[in-house]
C-alpha cells in the first residue's frame, strides 16, 4: 500500500472513531439529563446505571452507525479538498477510482465491524438496555404482547388466548385445536388457564374437551383440570423486543419457529434480521456518496459540503425509518423495506461517482 493509501485510510478510521467518541458522550449526557429524575426516584443502584450506559453506548453507536460514518467522511474529505490536496492527488496522474481505493478499504474494515456488532454485540447490549428501561424507567409498560394470542405450537395443534397476564401467568378464554389432514380431531376449551411453575403443569378452569367421533362426539367436562402441554409460557407470549436481543443464529431459528406458529410479528422479526446485512452494505454506499460530494472544492468551503452531507444523511435515515414502520405495521415486505434505501442511494452513489470522475 502506498503513502497516499495509508494517509487517507488513517484519516478515514481516525475521523470515524473520533466522531464516535465525540457524539456518544453527548448522547449519554442528554439521556442522563432526561432520566436522572426517574433514576433517583427509583433508587437505581450505581452499578446497574454504569452497565446500562455501557449497553447504551453500543446500542446508540450501532443505531447511528451510518450517520457517524457519513459525516466523518464528509468532514475529512472536505478538509482535503479545501487544502487542495485532492487536486494535487488527481493532478499527479491518480485516477478518481484509484483515489477512492483507500476509502473502500476503510469501508471494508468498518463494514466488518458493523457486521460483528449486528451479529453479536448489539443483541447483548440491546438486551441489557431494554431490560433496564422496562424495569426502572417504564415499569408499567408491557413487555409482552398479551392480547388475542394465536399460535401454532406444532404441526397439528393451534392455541388461542384472548388475554394473558405474564406476571401471574394466567390466560382467559383458552382454546386448543388438534387438526390432522385438515380435519378437526378434538378441541379443548377453558375459561382460564394458569401455568403452575412448581410442577410445570397447566391448571384449566371450566375445562371442556370435545372429541370428534364418526357418528357422535365425545364431550368431557371438568370444573378444574391439571394437564401438560407441549408449549412454554415464554413461547406463548415472547417479549416485544425479542428479535433485537437474539444473536443471528438464534434469531433465524426463532423466526423459522414463529412462521410455523403463525405469528403475526414475522415482519418485525425479519426487519431486524435483514438489517444486520443491509447496514454493512450501506457503509460502502454512503462512503462513495460522501467522497463524491465532498472531494470538490466549493466556494462556501467545508460548511457547504457538511450541509449537503447532513441533508443526504437525514433523507437516508428518513427512508430507513419510514419503510421500517411500514413493514412493522402492515404487510409491506420487510426485505424491500430494508434494502430499498440502499438501492436508491446506491443508484445515487453511481451517478455522483460518474460525475466526480469527470
Amino acid at each position: 500500500m502506498k503513502i497516499l493509501d495509508w494517509y487517507i485510510l488513517k484519516r478515514y478510521l481516525f475521523t470515524f472513531f473520533m466522531m464516535l467518541l465525540l457524539f456518544i458522550p453527548i448522547g449519554i449526557t442528554v439521556n442522563l439529563a432526561e432520566k436522572i429524575g426517574k433514576l433517583l426516584d427509583n433508587e437505581v443502584p450505581f452499578k446497574e446505571i454504569v452497565f446500562y450506559y455501557l449497553d447504551f453506548t453500543v446500542y446508540f453507536a450501532y443505531l447511528l452507525f451510518p450517520l457517524f460514518l457519513f459525516l466523518s467522511v464528509i468532514w475529512f474529505t472536505s478538509k482535503l479538498a479545501n487544502n487542495t490536496e485532492v487536486i494535487a492527488f488527481l493532478s499527479s496522474g491518480v485516477s478518481f477510482t484509484r483515489f477512492l481505493r483507500p476509502y473502500l478499504i476503510g469501508a471494508t474494515i468498518i463494514a466488518g465491524l458493523a457486521l460483528f456488532l449486528g451479529m453479536y454485540l448489539a443483541p447483548i447490549a440491546s438486551k441489557g438496555f431494554n431490560e433496564f428501561e422496562y424495569k426502572y424507567l417504564h415499569p408499567n409498560r408491557k413487555t409482552t404482547e398479551d392480547r388475542d394470542v394465536f399460535r401454532q405450537i406444532n404441526d397439528n395443534e393451534f392455541i388461542y388466548v384472548s388475554s394473558f397476564n405474564a406476571n401471574n401467568k394466567i390466560g382467559t378464554n383458552f382454546t386448543l385445536e388438534h387438526i390432522e389432514n385438515n380435519k378437526l380431531k378434538y378441541k379443548i376449551s377453558a375459561k382460564s388457564i394458569k401455568y403452575v411453575e412448581k410442577d410445570t403443569t397447566y391448571k384449566l378452569t371450566d375445562y371442556v374437551k370435545r372429541t370428534i367421533g364418526v357418528n357422535n362426539d365425545i364431550i368431557d367436562i371438568e370444573k378444574q383440570k391439571d394437564t401438560l402441554f407441549s408449549f412454554d409460557v415464554e413461547d406463548l407470549t415472547p417479549v416485544i423486543y425479542i428479535a433485537e436481543i437474539l444473536p443471528y443464529s438464534e434469531l433465524t431459528s426463532f423466526i423459522k419457529k414463529e412462521k410455523e406458529r403463525g405469528s403475526s410479528n414475522i415482519g418485525r422479526y425479519q426487519l431486524v434480521l435483514f438489517r444486520k446485512w443491509s447496514l454493512p452494505v450501506s457503509v460502502f454506499i454512503l462512503t462513495i456518496i460522501a467522497v463524491a460530494v465532498s472531494s470538490i472544492k466549493r466556494r462556501g468551503g467545508m460548511g457547504v459540503n457538511l450541509a449537503v452531507g447532513i441533508c443526504i444523511a437525514m433523507v437516508f435515515v428518513f427512508f430507513d425509518k419510514i419503510f421500517g414502520v411500514m413493514a412493522e405495521q402492515s404487510n409491506f415486505p420487510p426485505l424491500i423495506a430494508v434494502w430499498f434505501p440502499n438501492v436508491i442511494f446506491g443508484i445515487l452513489a453511481i451517478y455522483l461517482l460518474r460525475n466526480a470522475k469527470r
